[in-house]
Order: C-alpha cells, then structure tokens, then sequence
C-alpha cells in the first residue's frame, strides 16, 4: 500500500512539474511577444511581387529582431510618403522616386530609404491579341494603359521604349489617366490594345482568356532599387535599432525566396493571397523568380540610384538630381 502511496505522489510530482513548465513557457512567450517592438508600415500595393517581405513576416524573421510589424495598404507612392511623412506610419514602402520628390521639394526631415526589396519593375506587358514572336515595334500605333504619370512603372516602361528605338510620346499612345488599382478593370472593360499589369493581375487576365503576357518590363528598364523602405531621416536617427532589425529581417526574406522552392514559398504566404489558388500563387512567384525581380540583397549602390534618376530625368520628371548620400541611409 504505502508502494502505491509513494508511486501515486511521486506520478502527481511529476505532473505538477510538467504543467508548471508548460505554464512558465506560455508566459514567456507572451512576454516576449508584449516586448515586440510595433512598427507601422505603409505598403503602396499588395502584390506577390512583394513575396520576399511577406516570406519575411510569415516566416517570423521580424519577431527575431523584436519587432511586430502593422502593415497597411496605401494605394499610391505619393501617399505613402504623405502617411510616413505625417507620422501616421513609422515606414513607407514604395517607389524610390518618392523620397526623391519629397527631398527636392525642401522638406527638412525628409525620408530617407534603408533598404531595396525589388530591383526590378514589376510588370508585365499584357496584350489584347496573341503575337507569337512579339517586339516592341509591335507597340506602335497601339493604345497602352501606363500607369500614373510621375510613377516608377510608366517612367521605367517608357525608358525600355526609349531604349528599343521607341518614341512614348509619338510612336503610340499612352494612358496614364488610369488609377492603378482599376488598370485592370479598365483593360477587360475594352479599352486600349495592351496594359501593362503587376501579378496577380496579368496573371488573372490570362485565365480569363481576355489578354496575353508578352513581355516583362523589368527587362526593358534595367536594375534599380525600384521598390524601397524609408523613413524620416528624424525616425531612422532616434531608432536605428529598428532599423538594423527591420533591414536584417528583410535581408532573410530575400535569401529565402532565392534559394527556397516556389511551391514551398508560396505554401509560406498563402495566406497574405487566400483569393488565389496555391497553383496560381506558385506560377506567379516562379515568373518573378524567372524573371529575376527580387534584389539580392537590400543595399542600394550608387550607381544603381544614378540609373533611377536618369529614368524619371528621362521622363521629364525631374530638374534636379538627388544626393545618394543623403536619400541612402549609410548606417549600416
């Protein structure tokens, strides 16, 4: 009997024990995750185009760096730039031409980028008609719905015009009059011959049977830190930790999406895309993948920010030249 006694007492020891270990671990865990660090970021579109930084998030390389990341949707560079700007969000991810705008118009505490994502542009042409051995030369004559005058997807499409022998203002035309969101809309709705379209837009015109990718624009307009993350210069002086964290995390975002499967990434942020089906979300990543879109790592070099200048120069929107070392954070 007292056997039993002494087995029975020692049994519940062991449980008290147990559960006292699993209680102290969830209470660790949520004081790690109170102690995170709670960054607003501003996104200027939601696109798989940006799948290195949601690979990121899901992935938890943020919450490595102590930082819990509150992302919001801000169709528009230049909105973005006015939501950092007016301290609504702590980061801004967008085009870099923005914090070019920003910083020639005087601003004092301008934004400053940290770290590129992309480094190339993101869209693809697509076509009303098939063309089996489609050129550029095909364009003339054409109707194109651009994207919004001023932004990097229309400046970066009309420099590979220009750089193929192709005058944007003479050879066709080209409506920037479009929002981005309904540029879309606007093509399956009947209007103009081609578009060019971020994924999983182009993507879902095909399927429709309603157009054909015949082109990557990132192709035609050459390496730029074409999407960045930026800051006030007064945020990223008060809070380089953050800074150093944030650009750690992303920098494994991109690792991982360039030596990781598609179908495994796209496994990885299904959930940032439910709308679309697995097989879907792993074509459009293995199209960027292909296509050579994602930066290798998150430095911006200078003469990759000289070529982004000479882009918007070209398109007439720009006077004055940025300085590198003043828009590209050199803290790292």
């Amino acid at each position: 009997m007292k056997k039993k006694v002494i087995v029975l007492v020692c049994l519940l020891i062991v449980i008290a024990g147990f559960l006292f270990l699993i209680i102290n671990n969830k209470n660790s865990k949520k004081n790690e995750i109170s102690e995170l660090k709670k960054v607003k970021v501003a996104e200027v579109a939601h696109t798989i185009f940006y799948a290195p930084a949601y690979a990121a998030i899901s992935k938890g390389y943020f919450e490595d760096e102590g930082i819990e990341i509150d992302l919001t949707l801000t169709a528009g560079a230049d909105k973005v730039s006015a939501a950092v700007l007016s301290g609504d969000v702590n980061i801004g991810f967008c085009g870099s031409e923005a914090t070019i705008y920003v910083y020639n118009s005087g601003e004092k505490d301008y934004l400053v980028n940290f770290a590129r994502l992309t480094k190339r542009d993101g869209a693809f042409l697509v076509s009303r008609k098939k063309y089996d051995n489609f050129t550029l030369d095909d364009l003339k004559g054409k109707t194109v719905i651009g994207g919004r005058q001023g932004g990097m997807p229309e400046m970066t499409f009309e420099w590979g015009l220009r750089q193929n022998g192709i005058d944007p203002k003479n050879d066709l035309t080209i409506d920037t009059s479009v929002d981005f969101a309904a540029m879309e809309g606007a093509f399956i709705g009947g209007n103009a011959d081609f578009v060019t379209l971020f994924e999983p837009n182009a993507l879902s015109v095909e399927k429709q049977g309603l157009g054909y990718v015949v082109g990557y624009v990132g192709e035609w307009g050459g390496e730029v830190p074409y999407t960045a993350y930026n800051a006030k210069k007064s945020y990223i002086e008060k809070n380089p930790e953050i800074i150093k964290g944030f650009t750690k995390a992303i920098n494994k975002g991109l690792d991982y999406v360039k030596s990781t499967d598609s179908k495994k990434i796209a496994e990885d942020i299904y959930e940032f895309f439910p709308e679309l089906s697995l097989n879907d979300l792993t074509a459009i990543i293995e199209r960027y993948k292909t296509n050579d879109a994602w930066a290798d790592n998150t430095d911006i070099t200078e003469n990759d920010f000289d070529h982004l200048q000479e882009i918007i120069t070209s398109a007439g929107e720009l006077d004055k030249k940025a300085p590198y070392d003043k828009l590209i954070y050199q803290g790292k």
